[in-house]
């Protein structure tokens, strides 16, 4: 099977999903069996949007991997591997992700970081911070890419599609120094 994909024409093969229910609440896995396509909160901002609508639940392989990981990581530890991902994005989106896939464990980095990163790696001047915001807010592997550890320039925990409690869950989880960071007035984007 085909789709259109942000301009992308993919071949599709059949998806799985399954649940994993976590400290923050249940989260949907969803795999093309050869990879994680997808882990999204249930009911976040963007969920499944790069789910097919024909799919299956079943527990495949993949997901055994993942769920070991995520239990690592909410008990506190680091995960010593990394599921392997298939990231279904737009050039662009898959550069802003292969970056968030190198924030440390409680670390963060700024959209303004990412955007003078992306630049310098396609020999550019300048990139917008913005545009590096939608990348980071359309991330469909949450917590493995983690898009929590981006914040503002200004230290603004804005931009998570999980919802900011559960951003700042998930930084205080991993030992972050919270001061200098704050929650933002309005919003959730950055």
């Amino acid at each position: 099977m085909q789709k259109m994909h942000e301009g992308i024409l993919e071949v599709v093969r059949m998806q799985y999903t399954c649940h994993y229910d976590s400290p923050l609440g249940a989260i949907t896995l969803a795999s093309d069996r050869e990879a994680l396509t997808g882990l999204w909160f249930d009911g976040q901002k963007y969920f499944a949007d790069t789910l097919a609508k024909d799919h299956e639940a079943k527990e495949i392989e993949i997901f055994w991997q993942t769920k070991k990981w995520l239990d690592i990581y909410f008990s506190g530890k680091v995960p010593g591997f990394t599921p392997e991902l298939n990231m279904i994005c737009s050039d662009f989106r898959k550069a802003v992700w292969e970056v968030m896939l190198s924030i440390p464990y409680g670390y963060t980095m700024t959209y303004g970081e990412i955007a003078v990163k992306i630049a310098k790696e396609r020999g550019l001047e300048r990139m917008s911070a913005q545009a590096v915001g939608g990348a980071v807010g359309h991330n469909s592997i949450s917590l493995i890419i983690p898009c929590h550890r981006v914040v503002g320039t200004n230290g603004s925990l804005t931009g998570y599609a999980g919802g900011i409690d559960k951003k700042i869950w998930l930084l205080e989880h991993e030992g972050v120094a919270m001061d200098g960071l704050f929650r933002p007035k309005h919003g959730t984007t950055p």
